[in-house]
């Protein structure tokens, strides 16, 4: 192995765990899967060109490919296509809390109410660290879109996580048009012909 491998190694190795930890919920998995993705990209080292990609954003794909191929192999799917580690029939249901990624279980749950897309974006923004601009490249899309994206789901997430704060944020968006409407039309009885 060689020097300027092991620097790219102690980079990137944390950017390649929170991503794969944000889409598996077995700290086993995430492991397992970073240390796969390592494996590829050592074996394919000599074939990398920075012209193309980044480090990280080679290493990242590298990962979703990693990802994909474990959807495959263990049958686990959801109803868009990979997304989190369903046990299969036998096992446990949610994971125990020796392989729990430090996630809520509440978390976990909204994080499942997504759209894969939404689920890739967060993935690669607080997982993997990556900036805006880098996630639109990384997924073909435009840094607007990626921002909507992102936006959208961590409303998806705020309202799922905090409902009560949710309605109170609507009751108080919607309270000052009541007010306003109060005051431009009198309500009956008042300043009428009565």
């Amino acid at each position: 192995m060689t020097r300027e491998f092991l620097d790219v190694y102690e980079e990137h190795v944390w950017s390649v765990y929170g991503f794969l930890a944000y889409r598996l919920r077995s700290v086993a998995d995430a492991e397992d899967l970073t240390q796969a993705t390592f494996e590829r990209a050592l074996r394919a080292w000599d074939s990398y060109d920075e012209r193309k990609a980044s480090v990280r954003t080679w290493l990242l794909a590298i990962a979703r490919n990693a990802l994909i191929d474990h959807g495959r192999r263990e049958g686990s799917r959801t109803r868009s296509g990979l997304a989190w580690n369903v046990r299969l029939a036998g096992g446990p249901a949610e994971p125990g809390p020796e392989e729990r990624l430090g996630m809520s279980p509440e978390l976990a749950a909204a994080l499942e109410g997504l759209r894969e897309r939404e689920r890739s974006v967060l993935a690669l923004r607080f997982g993997a660290d990556l900036p805006t601009p880098d996630i639109a490249d990384f997924l073909d899309l435009s840094v607007a879109n990626v921002q909507q994206i992102l936006s959208r789901a961590l409303r998806k997430l705020r309202r799922e996580l905090e409902p009560e704060a949710s309605v109170a944020e609507g009751a108080r968006a919607r309270e000052p048009k009541r007010r306003d409407r109060e005051q431009e039309e009198p309500g009956p009885g008042v300043g009428g012909d009565g």
